[in-house]
């Protein structure tokens, strides 16, 4: 199963369980569990400081609290609070979720420490990932690919009307393409993006817009949980447990 598709399961149980500690000041917000206790803190959970969590042999959380990131594996009890020492401030995660404006690939290459054909940015659509994107800025809308050595065309129409698709090109050696058009962007809509030189029958993405995007990796979490981006949500977690295991 893909890394988008757990996630998608995970996320039909996860605006309830933001709410499962309502008001807590003090708490972290998990972004992925898995093992026998995976639905006992499923992703979006809020985890009080002093919670206790108790864990059995091959349980992983991966916990975002307060600006750093907590890896947590059984078997065994833990509080957050007492774990001080095993929290990392990610400094890839920080690079992942960056809305700075990159003009070209080169300049995002980039990401210390990145694999080179993993998507450097959160706002980054990769043209081959199906599924729900958030969109921080659909004023700029930037497409990247995984393979940069070749020329590309690619084109984006509205699911049902391909007569409004409209043409998008990667130059050679270049990652990124603006989606600059005429075509209006909408809410929740559904667009299939294609490569018309090769077979297949595209890529569908559905586009939630942000209006308020949360400026710590905590908040950002938990509104692309809340909007079902779990594409963009697999993003940060490899980032997450990169530094934080």
């Amino acid at each position: 199963m893909s890394v988008a598709s757990k996630f998608a399961m995970a996320a039909v149980a996860s605006a309830a369980a933001l709410a499962l500690v309502p008001g807590a000041a003090e708490a972290g917000t998990v972004i992925s569990s898995s093992g026998p206790s995976a639905s006992q803190y499923p992703v979006g959970m809020q985890i009080g400081e002093t919670q206790r969590i108790t864990l059995r042999e091959g349980d992983v959380v991966t916990v975002l609290d307060g600006g750093s990131t907590r890896v947590l594996r059984g078997p065994g009890t833990m509080i957050i609070a007492q774990r001080a020492g095993a929290g990392s401030s990610n400094r890839v995660l920080s690079g992942l979720t960056s809305r700075r404006p990159q003009a070209r690939i080169a300049s995002s290459r980039g990401t210390p420490g990145a694999d080179a054909q993993t998507n450097p940015n959160l706002w980054y659509v990769d043209v081959a990932q199906p599924g729900t994107i958030c969109l921080s800025n659909v004023d700029r809308v930037n497409l990247w690919r995984a393979d940069k050595e070749e020329l590309a065309q690619y084109s984006i129409a509205p699911a049902g009307a391909p007569d409004a698709a409209v043409g998008i090109t990667f130059e050679a050696g270049e990652g990124l393409a603006r989606w600059e058009s005429a075509l209006q962007l909408r809410d929740g809509a559904t667009y299939i993006i294609t490569q018309p030189s090769t077979e297949g029958d595209g890529v569908l993405v559905t586009f939630n817009f942000l209006t308020d995007v949360p400026d710590d990796a905590e908040g950002l979490a938990q509104a692309l949980i809340s909007s079902g981006c779990t594409v963009q949500l697999g993003q940060m977690v490899a980032a997450a447990e990169a530094e934080g295991s």
